[in-house]
């Protein structure tokens, strides 16, 4: 398939070495194409991930950041040394597979309100089920909580073919994220405040409330360890999870949605630590309760990002697809829907 846009392929890397051992002969294999370059971006590794990779890959141009920002950091100064029409922002711990950024980038160049991408993202270690970050596609509902097409919370559906078509979804995956270079920096890149976790919703729901598209592409396929920086069970990461999550609405919602949800919020989120006290989860509990703390004494700035956000330009009206209008919660603990195909709409 002959394309061509310019397509950078960016691997954020911190202390990663045995992920760029692992994943990077294969990144090279099945991306050829002439327009596209592979870079490296290192977080200021203290590693030998970069001379490892200037002595056995040195078609592989590399950036290295002075200090580590997070992901999201990380990525907004490296991807400010990028020249590029697509940025393809990929996790050092994911295997991709034949014509996986020929069939993205084809798919996004039908329509040029489709901001970002994603391609079908499986789990490596169980090739027939899919991987929790990011699934078939990311949705939301509309206290927040993120989900997707073949996971909702803790269940990843097996892929049975059911998510084969591509379509619309509310978020893509920062494991594999596919985006027009133009809009990354026009929407002011990622929130470098969130660090990590969900800094891709972040932006995905910027760009959806300026008119713009994000889709899933089901004839691309890549494989995702998962869990290569923090732990699920990680305290730090439940703390980075609960404070980006109320940031993440507060920044996107209205003023007059985000009241209305608020007190729901509130409850969902005592009921979180709680659950964490009884389980003698003590650490988890103190995480969301920090978390929770942070989020409130920084209202104001989240204020501020809130109505920069409305200043942006906007393409068309808010584009609202993709936000369940109702609790994912509700229904996967109490009425134990666990599939996203059980979901009404």
């Amino acid at each position: 398939m002959m394309f061509q846009p310019k397509v950078a392929v960016v691997i954020l890397n911190y202390n990663g070495k045995h992920w760029l051992q692992q994943f990077l002969p294969n990144v090279l294999q099945y991306s050829t194409a002439p327009n596209v370059t592979i870079y490296v971006a290192d977080n200021a590794s203290t590693d030998d991930s970069v001379s490892y990779i200037q002595t056995n890959f040195p078609t592989v141009k590399i950036i290295q950041n002075a200090v580590n920002t997070g992901y999201a950091g990380g990525y907004n100064e490296a991807l400010k040394q990028v020249q590029s029409d697509y940025y393809v922002l990929l996790n050092s711990d994911v295997e991709v597979s034949a014509n996986w950024i020929e069939n993205t980038i084809h798919y996004m160049q039908q329509d040029d309100l489709i901001a970002a991408c994603q391609p079908k993202i499986v789990s490596y270690h169980e090739k027939n089920k899919f991987e929790y970050a990011g699934a078939a596609g990311g949705f939301i509902d509309k206290y927040g909580y993120p989900f997707c097409r073949g996971r909702m919370f803790d269940t990843c559906e097996t892929d049975n073919g059911q998510y084969n078509t591509s379509d619309e979804i509310f978020w893509a995956s920062g494991a594999c994220l596919f985006i027009r270079a133009s809009l990354f920096h026009e929407v002011g890149g990622l929130d470098a405040d969130f660090f990590a976790h969900m800094e891709e919703i972040d932006l995905c729901w910027r760009l959806k409330n300026l008119g713009y598209k994000i889709c899933y592409c089901a004839e691309s396929t890549v494989y995702h360890v998962g869990g290569g920086t923090l732990n699920k069970s990680n305290p730090k990461k439940t703390f980075l999870n609960f404070r980006n999550n109320r940031a993440l609405l507060h920044k996107n919602y209205d003023a007059n949605t985000l009241k209305k949800i608020e007190k729901t919020r509130n409850f969902l989120d005592l009921i979180a630590w709680i659950k964490a006290v009884l389980s003698g989860n003590f650490e988890e509990a103190k995480a969301i309760k920090a978390a929770l703390a942070e989020y409130q004494h920084n209202k104001e700035k989240w204020n501020r990002k809130q109505l920069s956000n409305e200043q942006l330009k906007s393409v068309a009206s808010p584009n609202k697809i993709g936000i369940f209008n109702g609790s994912i919660v509700l229904l996967y603990f109490l009425k134990r829907i666990k599939k996203y195909s059980q979901l009404k709409w």
